[in-house]
């Protein structure tokens, strides 16, 4: 399943109404910030245990009467349903918040999450710097990562990678886990560096050597 795009008010009268539950994901097409959510909204819908639980995208300016009803005030913001009745609400990108709200809206066991957690913590230990990204460090498959690899071999630390493709288990959760909604992912003895704009940054400062050596 993706994320439906509601086009009228009695497409979304119906859609909240029916007996699914329903994240509906309040958007403007200028903010990129809602393109984040989405991603996360149709990565989850695509899991056989959202297989009951519909995600939708209603414009919130087109649909003005719907997000004053709803109290929309900035997007993204995100509404939780069940029968038409409002159960919750994100407001803003808050990626942790999200996915959270959406494992409760479709009962994830948490026991399942608890073992997934517990693997990305050791995943994220398995070296003092660990990179998460899209392919490994001798084949690097996207740019933003193919970039960071290079900039990260000029300072001589040593590093582990992992590649996210092989792992749909990894790639969804180190996002909720660290709050981190992007890739590639930097640690350094556990703890979350940031991306590819965060080691740019440390680098021009002359400090990214020392971060990274911990």
């Amino acid at each position: 399943m993706v994320v439906f795009i509601v086009a009228t008010a009695e497409e979304y009268g119906k859609l909240i109404s029916s007996s699914k539950p329903t994240v509906a994901i309040f958007t403007a097409d200028w903010a990129e910030q809602c393109k984040q959510v989405l991603d996360i909204a149709t990565d989850l819908s695509a899991q056989p245990a959202y297989a009951d639980v519909q995600f939708i995208s209603v414009p919130a300016e087109e649909l003005s009467e719907i997000s004053m009803k709803h109290q929309i005030e900035a997007v993204p913001t995100v509404v939780f349903f069940r029968a038409g009745s409002a159960l919750d609400r994100v407001d803003g990108v808050q990626i942790a918040a999200f996915t959270s709200k959406c494992e409760k809206l479709a009962g994830v066991a948490t026991s399942e999450k608890g073992k997934l957690e517990e693997r990305l913590k050791a995943l994220i230990s398995r070296h003092p710097v660990m990179i998460f990204m899209k392919g490994d460090r001798s084949a690097p498959r996207c740019g933003f990562s193919k970039q960071l690899i290079a900039i990260v071999n000029e300072t001589g630390v040593s590093y582990d990678t992992f590649d996210i493709l092989t792992d749909e288990d990894v790639r969804q959760g180190l996002k909720t886990f660290s709050d981190w909604p992007t890739y590639p992912q930097v640690y350094v003895k556990g703890e979350l560096i940031g991306g590819l704009d965060i080691v740019k940054e440390l680098l021009a400062s002359g400090e990214l050597k020392a971060t990274l050596a911990g």
